[in-house]
């Protein structure tokens, strides 16, 4: 079974017939809803067809729905793109005509940017295919020397090198597509160009205040985030390393020793983490992967993300089902190779702070070394799967609860499968039958097997997990 979840981004390319149901049978596990385009009535539209496609397939899909962010970007172009020469000057004007850009300057979607930018400073646009040398500022006018020349079209995104645009996460656009998203029925809530944790608390808070129960996805894009990582990570149900922005303010050179160092902190603090932008973009038109976009894939894995993402590849690509298809297909490629080195960390040497994570940790240290077919949690918020697959491992685990939320939030989890179950009962002998032969009827294990099972004493209780248990499956 394939652990590494797969993120599909909705959009024309999935509107087409037969699309989704195709994406879910090739291996998604969840879809992205890009807040930048559309209404919420294409994304209610959307959302709608998901849960029919993914009911008929008999999957679990989560939805995640994405902010939009500040526009930090240009405006447009009188006669469309125009070609930047080097050593050329070129003026960013907040003041400008939005549709009158020419070879000249251009206007700017972003009005802080003059007092964002200082002579010296560097900007790079378009994701750092053109770059600009600022050379002075005179009220709305920022005027630049070009450094790297290009053809630069309508709309592109403009990054200052190392950070320090102030442009808030959180713009009113944003705060409305929240109350929109929290009676939507997203599961996951990403926010875009975060800086520091108060704008996750101000995102959560808001969120609440409009009776969401999302969780919410912390987007690494910006330098300020570097700096404020592990107070963000702390802030966030879970991290998108969004390797656009970040590349270009931070410098590729270093960017994949950040995503190991993103990563790492993040599933060592216990939230999830995601890979994104352009993991497959060759896909966009191609029907098979570059070399390096497998590698790129496969190293993500074996680094630990919870998830891959996919993009272009399936909003707007030729070949959306075939670009699934090809991550899922890597991604077991790395996960055979990854178990098959060396023996997981347990957290021996770790301070447990509640009982459930500590009955977690246990059961993955028994897993570990006792190598039984399955682990099951009996879950109501899935936070047991969740400390569980922290730990390394190639042991499914089963998260049954009776709760479908929690069944598509822990589709994002590395390794948890979920099963719809619930409790009519307290008698403990007759849930293990039960689960067990839930189990059976799936195929997941046969007589003789071993299984852990973990429960709350008190059922119904979020939080309450405080028991495990090993069996040998029996038909008897």
């Amino acid at each position: 079974m394939r652990r590494t979840k797969i993120i599909a981004t909705l959009g024309p390319a999935t509107d087409a017939p037969g699309v989704l149901a195709g994406l879910i049978d090739a291996g998604v596990d969840v879809v992205r809803i890009n807040c930048s385009h559309g209404s919420w009535d294409d994304r209610a539209r959307q959302i709608r067809a998901l849960r029919d496609a993914s009911a008929a397939v008999g999957k679990y899909v989560a939805v995640v729905g994405d902010l939009q962010g500040p526009k930090i970007r240009i405006h447009r172009f009188a006669a469309g793109p125009v070609t930047l020469r080097e050593g050329a000057c070129f003026v960013l004007d907040t003041a400008m005509d939005p549709k009158g850009g020419t070879v000249a300057g251009v206007g700017l979607a972003y009005e802080s940017l003059p007092q964002d930018v200082v002579r010296g400073d560097s900007l790079l646009l378009d994701d750092g295919q053109i770059v600009l040398a600022v050379e002075r500022v005179e009220g709305t006018r920022v005027h630049c020397t070009v450094v790297v020349g290009g053809v630069l079209s309508d709309n592109k995104g403009i990054n200052r090198q190392g950070g320090g645009l102030s442009a808030r996460a959180l713009t009113d656009k944003d705060r409305d597509d929240i109350r929109h998203a929290a009676t939507a029925g997203v599961d996951w809530l990403a926010v875009s160009f975060v800086r520091h944790a108060e704008d996750m608390q101000e995102a959560r808070a808001l969120l609440r205040e409009a009776g969401g129960p999302a969780h919410l996805i912390a987007k690494i894009e910006r330098a300020e985030a570097i700096a404020n990582l592990e107070g963000i990570i702390d802030a966030s149900d879970a991290i998108m390393v969004a390797r656009g922005d970040l590349g270009v303010e931070m410098g590729y050179a270093g960017l994949t020793g950040l995503q190991k160092k993103i990563l790492r902190l993040t599933r060592a603090r216990h939230k999830v983490a995601i890979t994104a932008t352009q993991m497959m973009e060759s896909m966009v038109h191609h029907r098979m992967p570059t070399r390096a976009e497998v590698s790129d894939v496969a190293n993500a894995v074996m680094d630990g993300t919870d998830a891959v993402m996919l993009s272009a590849e399936t909003a707007v690509g030729e070949y959306p089902v075939q670009a699934v298809a090809a991550m899922a297909e890597v991604c077991l490629g790395a996960e055979a190779y990854q178990f098959s080195t060396g023996r997981p960390r347990d957290r021996s040497d770790d301070q447990f702070e509640t009982v459930d994570e500590a009955v977690a940790m246990a059961v993955m240290y028994t897993a570990n070394h006792l190598r039984p077919q399955a682990i099951i949690a009996l879950t109501e918020s899935g936070s047991t799967p969740l400390w569980m697959s922290r730990v390394r491992s190639d042991i499914p685990i089963f998260a049954f609860t009776r709760h479908e939320v929690t069944r598509r939030r822990v589709q994002l989890y590395r390794g948890v499968y979920p099963v719809a179950y619930d409790i009519t009962h307290s008698d403990p002998a007759a849930v293990d039958r039960e689960i067990v032969g839930v189990m059976r009827s799936m195929g997941h294990v046969e007589d003789g097997d071993l299984v852990i099972i973990t429960r709350g004493e008190l059922t119904g209780v979020s939080g309450g997990t405080n028991s495990m248990k090993i069996l040998r499956v029996s038909s008897q």
